[in-house]
């Protein structure tokens, strides 16, 4: 990119293009940059990077100028990168999520999948997540202001193309966050037990269960920087290679045999 071309920045999430976290997000970076809108058509919160191969996706415009997709977060990112945009942007960013991706968060997470697609495809990508559930009162503006100091950052000082950075940020008045966290993902305990219930017609439903608590939530974790008061940055890669097992995987498969 040119010093006289201004930045691009796709912006994406799962809660939805109506959704009042992206309408945040998009008013606070359009400050930094040249913006477009391209998110699911309806909330697709734990998509995680489902792409949809088995019917046609339909792009609408929004009076908002914000476009819709038939999909999922990965199909709107993806669709933006891999054609329907007529100049390719700078950086993906998605969200502003309403609920945490900590830890194991970031294997369901629709919000994370779509910077992740834009890190497939080749570009810096950027998560951010409001930690907050729909009943209490929502900090969205702590987290665009925050979200626009950090790709402020990334735009400056340039992000890696191999890298994602997972932003979570605590639920609180802009003037109550302590500051800044780099962390690591915690991991969470296994999920609740699934919800049975029935339907109108008396069969039986299932709903499923709430995440589980962390089981790895100390210090230098995302979990514990949120507990803390700070917003958690965590770099992730896509690579989920064992590299610490593959010695003794090696030895152990000598030993396979295949037979007839």
């Amino acid at each position: 990119m040119s010093e006289n071309t201004k930045t691009q920045i796709l912006i994406s999430n799962d809660d939805g293009v109506h959704a009042p976290g992206i309408a945040h997000l998009a008013t606070s970076l359009s400050e930094l940059a040249d913006i477009i809108v391209v998110a699911p058509d309806r909330d697709r919160s734990a998509a995680s990077n489902s792409l949809t191969l088995d019917q046609p996706l339909r792009v609408i415009k929004q009076p908002n100028g914000f476009y819709s997709v038939t999909g999922t977060p990965t199909d709107s990112v993806h669709i933006a990168i891999t054609g329907w945009l007529d100049s390719h942007p700078d950086m993906i960013v998605s969200g502003i999520n309403c609920g945490a991706n900590l830890g194991d968060d970031v294997l369901y997470s629709g919000t994370v999948a779509a910077a992740m697609e834009g890190r497939f495809l080749g570009y810096p990508a950027i998560a951010i997540s409001l930690v907050c559930d729909h009943r209490e009162r929502q900090y969205f503006e702590t987290a665009a202001a925050i979200a626009k100091q950090i790709v402020a950052k990334a735009i400056a000082g340039g992000l890696s193309k191999k890298t994602i950075l997972n932003v979570n940020v605590p639920n609180l008045p802009l003037d109550q966050i302590k500051g800044f966290k780099v962390t690591r993902l915690g991991y969470r305990h296994i999920a609740e037990q699934i919800v049975p219930s029935q339907d109108p017609r008396g069969n039986q439903i299932f709903w499923i269960g709430p995440a589980g608590v962390e089981q790895d939530g100390g210090p230098g974790t995302d979990f514990h920087a949120i507990k803390s008061g700070y917003v958690s940055i965590t770099p992730i890669k896509v690579d989920l290679t064992d590299f610490e097992m593959m010695d003794k995987i090696v030895n152990w498969s000598n030993g396979l045999v295949f037979s007839l």
